[in-house]
């Protein structure tokens, strides 16, 4: 019979699902993860049988442990409301349901931004902070989460926000830097109106700043003229399975 291990999280992601236990104590996987590239289509039957056969993968080190699963999508008590990155016949499915029947284990599904906010929070950049913590993850688009006092509003989807007429992520997400080929400095200019726009709707506390960009954060966040401090996330890609796993644990307990 199984017995309780480390909970796992697991990322599902446009091109790749990822996925490792990990210790709560630590906040670090207690095995490197493994990635299975993402079925094409990836429609939710299809993704969900991935996500079981990382769950056979753990079944020593996680035990009968609950899972933590994120989505890159709008997700209400389990249920996925949008698509992003994955197919649309996500919408309205019942993410939850799905991968408990697949996997036969307890199951949390949530927005990737919000996993990774939690991450930082409890491990990472954001650890120790009080009042209004904005993570934003630069990547493809823009991903957020909101975190105040510890807990986390979901999905909040700030990516979206309408700034001089653009929806803000076709103008300042890391990918439109590399597609319309800007210098630093122009990018730059374009991540400040986006953040001063973050900073006058929310007044921050702090602002977090993860994607595969914030490597090199060197070059362009002491170049943003805000209130809050804005520094870069410290869990970089394993963000999303430390956060899901940590919520999994939180929710079963």
């Amino acid at each position: 019979m199984a017995t309780k291990g480390n909970p796992l999280g697991i990322d599902i992601g446009g091109s790749g699902i990822k996925g490792a236990p990990v210790d709560l104590e630590t906040g670090k996987l207690v095995h490197p993860r493994l990635r299975i590239d993402t079925p094409q289509p990836a429609t939710p039957d299809a993704v969900a049988r991935v996500v079981d056969q990382i769950v056979d993968a753990f079944a020593d080190e996680a035990g009968d442990s609950p899972i933590g699963v994120t989505v890159p999508a709008v997700v209400i008590r389990g249920t996925v409301l949008s698509a992003a990155n994955i197919d649309p016949s996500w919408v309205n499915t019942d993410a939850q349901a799905l991968i408990k029947e697949h996997t036969g284990r307890s199951v949390t599904v949530l927005n990737d931004a919000d996993a990774a906010g939690l991450a930082e929070l409890h491990y990472g950049a954001a650890k120790g902070e009080n009042g209004l913590v904005i993570l934003t993850t630069l990547g493809t688009g823009i991903g957020t989460a909101l975190i105040y006092d510890g807990r986390l509003i979901p999905n909040s989807e700030l990516g979206h926000l309408e700034i001089d007429g653009y929806d803000a992520e076709d103008r300042a997400a890391s990918s439109v830097k590399e597609r319309e080929g800007l210098s630093w400095d122009e990018w730059i200019e374009r991540l400040q109106r986006y953040y001063e726009t973050i900073e006058m709707l929310f007044s921050p506390d702090l602002i977090v700043v993860g994607g595969g960009v914030s490597r090199e954060s060197d070059k362009f966040l002491p170049k943003l003229r805000l209130r809050a401090p804005i520094i870069p996330a410290t869990l970089r890609n394993k963000a999303g399975i430390i956060g899901a796993a940590r919520l999994a644990s939180d929710v079963a307990h």
